[in-house]
């Protein structure tokens, strides 16, 4: 868990993604869709990928990619993004993280 914590500490929005997978790149641009920037971990061209993807399991991420944490939170994966999209609350969670200062819809 220590390599989560440094990963994804100080980055309002990090995506844990294979370079591969289509759903992490839906992930990624559904949250460019709000301006924010997020921080990509590309899992399989990291030397400890594996040994991170374990702690993202372990975390309750199924599958393991896409995994998102936002404001240091861990999130879910592309359904959860999807719906708190859905419910309008993932601007919410992007502005109280700092990574977008101003959504034009009514939150």
């Amino acid at each position: 868990m220590d390599a989560l914590t440094m990963l994804t500490a100080e980055k309002p929005v990090v995506i844990f993604s294979k370079s591969t997978c289509c759903m992490s790149h839906t992930v990624k641009a559904l949250i460019k869709s709000f301006g924010a920037n997020p921080a990509m971990v590309e899992l399989d061209k990291l030397p400890n990928g594996q040994q991170v993807e374990r702690a993202l399991v372990q975390l309750g991420s199924r599958p393991g990619v896409p995994a998102v944490f936002i404001g240091q939170q861990f999130i879910g994966g592309a359904d959860e993004l999807i719906s708190l999209n859905v419910q309008n609350k993932l601007a919410q969670l992007l502005l109280k993280a700092k990574a977008i200062f101003i959504w034009g819809r009514e939150l």
